[in-house]
C-alpha cells in the first residue's frame, strides 16, 4: 500500500472515530480546571474534523476559480458539483455564471476559528453539562421550529413554538453550528469580516470574529463581551 493511500486511510479512520464520539458525562467532574481541559480536549478534534470538511470544499472551489480565471469553463461534472455545493450552502441562483457563483460561495464556504467553536460551545452548553447537551447532543443552543425536532425549554414563553434542536451525535451539532454561521443572514457580517481579513492576509481568529455574533443571543452585546472575555481567559488552552 502506497504511503499516500495509507495516510488517506488513517485519516478516514480517525475522522470516523471522531465523528462517532459520544459526549462524556462532564457532570461527574468536580474539579473545574479538569472539566474545562477535558471539555476542550473532547471538542477540539470534532471542530477540526468539521472544519476540514468545509476546507475540502473550499479548496475545490479555489481550484475551480483558478481555472475560471484562465477562461477555462467547467464541464458538466464540475458544474454539477458546483451546483451541489451551492445547494448545501443555501445559494439558489444557479443561473449565475460559474465565476460569480464561486465568488458567492467562497464567502460562505470557509472555516470558523477553533477557539470560537470551543468557547461558544462552552458558553452555550455549560461546559457540556446542560440538559440540551446531555439529552440532545446540542452544544451550541441552536433552535428548531418543527414540533418534535428537539427538546422543549422548561421556561419557554406561552405561545412560543421553538425547541432546542436534538442531534444524534455531538459532531452533528458542530457541523450544524458551522453551517449556521456560514449561511444564516444573521451572520452575514461575520462572513464579510472573515473575507476581509483573508483579503488583507491577516489572521482569522476567534477574537476577530466575535464582535460579529451580536445576533447569536438575545443578550446582544453582553453576549459578545462574554465570548471575548472567555477567549482571553482560555487563550492558552486553545488553537487561535
Amino acid at each position: 500500500m502506497g504511503s499516500a493511500l495509507l495516510f488517506a486511510l488513517m485519516w478516514w479512520l480517525n475522522a470516523s472515530r471522531v465523528e462517532s464520539a459520544k459526549l462524556p458525562d462532564f457532570s461527574i467532574i468536580n474539579d473545574i480546571s479538569e472539566l474545562k481541559t477535558r471539555f476542550f480536549g473532547f471538542l477540539e478534534p470534532l471542530a477540526k474534523t468539521a472544519n476540514q470538511a468545509v476546507l475540502d470544499d473550499r479548496d475545490w472551489l479555489l481550484e475551480l476559480k483558478a481555472e475560471l480565471d484562465k477562461d477555462k469553463q467547467p464541464g458538466w461534472i464540475k458544474q454539477r458539483s458546483l451546483n451541489h455545493i451551492a445547494d448545501r450552502y443555501g445559494l439558489d441562483d444557479k443561473a449565475s455564471a460559474p465565476n460569480e457563483l464561486v465568488e458567492q460561495l467562497l464567502l460562505r464556504v470557509d472555516t470558523i476559528p477553533i477557539s470560537l467553536v470551543l468557547v461558544q460551545a462552552a458558553a452555550e452548553s455549560g461546559w457540556g453539562r446542560s440538559r440540551f447537551a446531555r439529552q440532545g447532543n446540542n452544544l451550541f443552543g441552536e433552535w428548531c421550529y418543527t414540533k418534535g425536532c428537539g427538546l422543549v425549554p422548561k421556561n419557554r414563553p406561552v405561545g412560543a413554538t421553538h425547541e432546542v434542536k436534538a442531534f444524534n451525535r455531538p459532531y452533528d451539532s458542530v457541523t450544524s453550528y458551522l453551517h449556521t454561521l456560514n449561511t444564516h443572514p444573521a451572520y452575514k457580517r461575520l462572513r464579510h469580516k472573515r473575507q476581509a481579513l483573508r483579503n488583507a492576509d491577516r489572521a482569522v481568529t476567534g477574537f476577530a470574529l466575535a464582535g460579529s455574533l451580536i445576533f447569536y443571543s438575545e443578550r446582544r452585546q453582553a453576549y459578545v463581551n462574554e465570548i471575548k472575555t472567555m477567549l482571553r481567559q482560555y487563550n492558552q488552552l486553545m488553537d487561535k
